[in-house]
């Protein structure tokens, strides 16, 4: 039994006494503790890859900051990565695929990898972190989008536009689709064996779907995050497993993914909460969204930033805080913690 279940209750639009949060990226480079585990492990995916290494990045903020949720320590690539396409991650560089799929037969030859083997590390280490919480709070499983695994699986690495990516989706629109129906049967397997393995809620990444026009969204982004919302297990233990969406840069279509069968939607920074729950009504709770850079400036932007979003967001339950996007890598630790002790302090008014 979850001894702090209010991040599941709030996700499934049921009263809460305040404003649950968790944060993206909240295991991170922020963190000495982070810092140090990562040069013990050598590179970030030697650490992402050892279950014991990456239980310990997973558990280090809860153990600094009362969370009301972890979120397990791994990457959006690794499943592109388990189908062979080589992943690294060069100094300064994000990540980069060494054999990107440029030939169709390369595409053709793409296979769902088995999450109990070529992915057994995150199913550890969702398993290894369920049992250390020891029912504190919820864990959190995650996974790229179909497209957004599709950008860096094709372009080969991170792009501001990802031209490869969209010149095939005009070209050979059928290779694209190959690639994305692949993926999402893939993320379906891989987010369904994390919740056998503990995960109490899951999200989906979607960090490039943005970049793409309103229909070319719905058709080779939304589709398939729905399918994989309509594939994944939706009980476990008795229990809801609430689905998240997240789309970078997705606030034009707010309706249409609350329309997708999710749980909750993620917001980033551009779009202000309190409008997008008028638009959403009480079909989906909402996730987010204080900018990320906020965290650089002072604890009493800090805390003014927290007010803002909780009074746009207004009375009521539904909210999950969140940032907009990931901490960055120079967020004091100080500002974090300002934030939840606002978050939970402040937000208790609105319930």
């Amino acid at each position: 039994m979850l001894k702090n279940d209010t991040l599941i209750r709030a996700l499934l639009r049921q009263p809460t006494s305040y404003t649950p949060v968790w944060l993206m990226r909240q295991a991170g480079r922020y963190l000495p503790e982070y810092n140090a585990t990562r040069a013990r492990a050598g590179s970030f995916l030697a650490l992402a890859k050892n279950p014991d290494l990456a239980t310990e990045v997973t558990l280090q903020p809860l153990a600094r900051f009362p969370l009301d949720a972890a979120i397990v320590f791994s990457d959006i690539l690794t499943i592109p990565d388990a189908m062979g396409l080589g992943l690294g991650f060069a100094e300064g560089e994000g990540p980069r695929f060494e054999h990107p799929l440029r030939e169709e037969r390369e595409i053709r030859a793409l296979t769902v990898p088995d999450p109990g083997r070529q992915l057994r590390y995150v199913i550890d280490t969702v398993a290894q972190v369920r049992k250390a919480l020891a029912g504190s709070v919820p864990v959190i499983g995650f996974s790229g989008s179909p497209f957004t695994l599709a950008c860096y699986m094709v372009e080969g690495c991170g792009s501001r536009d990802f031209p490869t990516v969209k010149a095939m989706l005009r070209d050979r629109p059928e290779l694209l689709h190959h690639i994305l129906e692949v993926n999402c049967r893939a993320v379906i397997a891989y987010l369904n064996a994390q919740i056998e393995a503990g995960a109490q809620a899951v999200m989906v990444f979607d960090t490039w779907g943005g970049t793409l026009a309103e229909a070319e969204y719905r058709e080779c982004s939304l589709g398939y995050m729905q399918r994989i919302v309509e594939g994944i297990r939706r009980e476990r233990d008795g229990r809801r497993v609430p689905s998240i969406l997240f789309t970078k840069g997705g606030g034009a279509w707010l309706e249409a993914i609350a329309a997708s069968g999710c749980d909750a939607v993620s917001l980033d920074w551009t779009v202000d909460i309190g409008a997008a729950r008028a638009r959403v009504g009480h079909r989906v709770a909402l996730q987010g969204n204080l900018d990320p850079e906020v965290l650089l400036a002072g604890p009493q932007a800090v805390r003014d930033g927290v007010a803002a979003v909780l009074a746009s967001f207004g009375r009521g339950s539904g909210h999950v805080f969140n940032l907009g996007h990931g901490v960055t890598q120079h967020t004091p630790p100080e500002n974090v913690a300002a934030l939840v002790e606002a978050v939970h302090k402040e937000s208790r008014a609105y319930h």
